[in-house]
């Protein structure tokens, strides 16, 4: 058994905030509720104005470490927490995320029994089960490899020194290229059979889909994926993501009913 194999386990849960008091109370009442309350919880705040960061600072029942300042999107905010975190694991969670009341603790379990590099659990949006699609990684990209970045997957920290650090060029996507690079790079994997928790609604890449479609079209390109092939999921994407915004506005004007 090497060290790795005998060094305990610890996880940090990391959070990029900005002005997000209405959504933040069900993250911090979810961590409260960990069967496992053994973990830190680092928020890189965006200089937040409205009553986040009071909410965070109000809360002395978790181990936090919390710092506020300009940044340039989530991403840069999750590079700053992650160097602050000091856990071997780190698991995303946005602000309007719930953990289910063990994740944190089935994490844990999984960690120690495989120690793999990234562990993938089952994720809630909506009324949508996500798990991993059992399809090529240059048609759904990092979904073939995991279910959800936030609050689905634990990562091992060092990963981004060898693969590098959420990339500023993707202000959608760096999550996509990071998870790419590693598990097509040769990072182990496991996969968990449990529900980590429920998804938010209010994510950039739910809110902005044709950035996300684009944004993902250029991350396949760079990692080498034939272009022709990735155009035409690229239009898929787009004609995919406008029927869906057209099928909301039609039962959103449903719901209003006549003027």
């Amino acid at each position: 058994m090497d060290s790795d194999e005998r060094d305990p386990v610890t996880i940090s849960v990391v959070t990029a905030t900005h002005d997000c008091a209405v959504e933040l109370p069900n993250l911090i009442e979810s961590l409260r509720a960990q069967s496992d309350r053994d973990f830190e919880w680092v928020v890189a705040d965006g200089a937040s104005s409205d009553r986040t960061l009071e909410l965070l600072r109000a809360v002395t029942d978790i181990r936090m470490v919390i710092s506020s300042q300009p940044d340039f999107g989530i991403y840069d905010a999750l590079n700053r927490a992650l160097h602050s975190a000091s856990g071997r694991y780190y698991i995303v969670a946005g602000a309007d995320d719930r953990f289910a009341s063990d994740a944190i603790a089935n994490f844990r379990l999984a960690i120690e029994q495989h120690r793999a590099d990234v562990v993938t659990a089952n994720v809630m949006y909506g009324k949508h089960l996500f798990e991993i699609k059992r399809m090529p990684s240059w048609v759904v990209g990092e979904k073939a490899f995991i279910a959800n970045h936030s609050i689905g997957t634990a990562f091992r920290k060092d990963l981004h020194i060898k693969y590098g650090w959420y990339s500023k060029k993707f202000p959608i996507a760096a999550d996509s290229l990071f998870v790419l690079r590693a598990c097509k790079g040769g990072a182990t994997r496991h996969e968990g059979a449990f529900l980590a928790g429920r998804i938010g609604c209010s994510g950039v890449s739910y809110a902005d889909w044709a950035g996300a479609a684009t944004e993902l079209f250029r991350v396949q390109l760079l990692l080498g994926c034939a272009l022709i092939p990735q155009v035409l999921l690229l239009l898929l994407r787009i004609l995919k993501g406008s029927n869906a915004r057209m099928r909301s506005l039609h039962a959103a004007v449903l719901r209003k009913g006549p003027t």
